[in-house]
């Protein structure tokens, strides 16, 4: 023990000297002689490394008397006055938070005051000496007399005492590799691999995470998950892996997050670590774009939409498929789904829709709602369902286009009639049986029918009709004739259309001596057994 002793003399009576006028009388004089006897102690003295703790500093001051008297002048000289103390950790592996401490006027007794403390990770397991300085002063020596004046020596000392820890062979744990990283809108694997520092055996031990965000959950959709490791040796690695997700529409950054190891210690004793934080990281929402979309949709007709998509996510994805999702009584998808097979990131392909518009839907701009499915990197399926294509659909229009060339029919006179037939669909036709319809004073001369055996979009064929204008028709004046069509589309359904009609003018015979017939003939096109002859056109 270290101590440092000023001593002052002091006289009864002196004006601005320690006050040492008692109020009590005695019947006799003398003196007493004694000090404070201040002892330190902890009733908390097991620390675990790797932790922040309050230590309990248990202080008794039991006061020494070497010469007795009155009471009230023992306690006197037994009391510390102005006591202070400070704990000094140089020697020993932790960190006293908590500087100088202040206990005033200290009469016998005892009190408690609490330090913090820190105690590194790899702070050695042992049992420590830690010094405290302490410093009060006191009266030495009371001098009193029977008129009730005292007199005193006063002194001022600073000494040193011990206190004793022992820093626990507890378990200890921290992280020495992650492979966390998961996808906004998607659930992935994260796991972490800790280590137990510790010299001690965890026991029955497991693993809490708990997220510091309500946008990264676990498999039960809370922000916790305890996974069990068992009994966990000191030096070994333990892999934890949970599976996380980040709901659709939180931000791509680090999320925090706290892994908490419960375990009993060699003793049976509950024991749960600090907190050991640390951050999953996080990826983009996986996303989908379409680009230059078109549509060739009418009214009454099958179509089709077609556009480009791209992966505009981060990851690869497989069996990509697109489908729409919504439809109505006019606008009817053809198919489920279109497939577009993988997509890397940034990587576009076509797709095409194939959609039935009705004769009831109305002609504008209209938004199809589509989703995007797709497998991830996983193999489980997912959707992005945050698309829509504007289309347009057309108003209706007949199914075939018909030109005649040669409008003319003479009085009294036969001619072929050639009809140039377009198909104005998006799908090729086949088995196209057209029809001719005359009404008096024409007539067909021959057979009324005609037939073609399939028509791409676009493409064009002509048909010969023998059409016969009688003597009762009028020069200068027009007549009809009309024409329907009976087709197949590409999905084997039986079509026919509506009438179409087209004007023949009627003209006046010309004396020339050679009859129209005639000069057909002459041109080999012949007109045999009532069948029409069919020219083909192809564009």
């Amino acid at each position: 023990m270290t101590v440092a002793l000023t001593t002052v003399l002091v006289m009864g009576l002196v004006a601005g000297a320690i006050p040492a006028v008692a109020t009590a009388q005695t019947s006799q004089s003398g003196s007493v002689v004694g000090n404070p006897d201040i002892t330190f102690a902890t009733s908390s003295g097991t620390l675990s490394a790797g932790t922040t703790d309050e230590l309990a500093i248990s202080v008794v001051n039991r006061g020494l008397i070497i010469e007795h008297g009155p009471s009230q002048y023992e306690e006197e000289v037994m009391t510390a006055r102005g006591l202070t103390f400070e704990i000094d950790d140089e020697n020993a592996p932790i960190d006293v938070q908590t500087g100088q401490v202040s206990l005033g006027n200290f009469p016998t007794g005892s009190t408690e005051k609490t330090v913090s403390v820190t105690i590194p990770e790899d702070a050695e397991p042992g049992t420590y000496q830690l010094p405290v300085t302490y410093e009060y002063s006191h009266t030495r020596q009371l001098r009193y007399s029977s008129s009730g004046t005292t007199e005193g020596t006063d002194s001022t000392r600073t000494e040193t005492g011990t206190i004793t820890i022992r820093i626990n062979d507890d378990a200890r744990f921290e992280i020495i590799e992650t492979n966390a990283t998961t996808q906004v809108g998607d659930d992935n694997d994260i796991s972490f691999t800790l280590r137990n520092t510790g010299s001690e055996v965890a026991k029955a031990a497991s693993v809490n995470a708990e997220s510091k965000s309500s946008s990264l959950t676990f498999e039960s959709g809370d922000t916790s998950s305890t996974a069990s490791v068992g009994d966990w040796e000191p030096g070994e690695n333990r892999t934890i892996t949970y599976r996380a997700a980040l709901q659709s529409g939180s931000a791509a950054r680090a999320y925090a997050l706290d892994l908490v190891v419960n375990y009993d210690d060699s003793d049976g004793i509950s024991r749960t670590s600090n907190p050991i934080t640390t951050t999953v990281e996080s990826l983009p929402e996986q996303s989908f774009a379409f680009s230059d979309v078109s549509s060739s949709l009418r009214v009454g007709e099958d179509g089709e939409v077609v556009g480009t998509v791209e992966n505009t996510g981060p990851h690869t994805v497989r069996s990509v498929t697109i489908r729409p999702v919504d439809s109505s009584e006019t606008v009817i998808p053809g198919e489920d789904s279109t497939a577009v097979g993988s997509l890397a990131p940034g990587e576009s392909k076509s797709f095409r829709l194939p959609i039935e518009v009705t004769s009831e839907a109305e002609v504008g701009d209209k938004l199809l709602n589509v989703e995007v499915r797709y497998r991830d990197g996983d193999g489980d399926q997912r959707t992005y369902d945050q698309l829509d294509l504007l289309t347009t659909i057309g108003p209706d229009r007949d199914e075939f286009g018909l030109a005649v060339s040669d409008r003319t029919i003479t009085v009294g006179k036969s001619r072929v009639v050639t009809v140039e037939v377009t198909n104005n669909l998006n799908e090729t036709v086949t088995d196209i049986e057209a029809r001719l319809f005359a009404d008096d004073p024409l007539s067909a001369a021959g057979s009324d029918t005609s037939y073609i055996e399939s028509l791409e979009p676009g493409e064009s064929a002509t048909l010969a009709f023998e059409v016969t204008a009688s003597s009762a028709a009028t020069a200068g004046s027009t007549y009809p004739i009309s024409f329907d069509f009976r087709y197949t589309d590409s999905d084997g359904s039986t079509h026919l259309t509506d009438t179409f009609r087209k004007p023949l003018d009627a003209v006046q015979p010309q004396n020339s001596g050679v009859s129209p017939i005639t000069l057909i003939l002459g041109l080999g096109v012949v007109v045999a057994g009532g069948v029409a002859v069919v020219y083909w056109r192809r564009k």
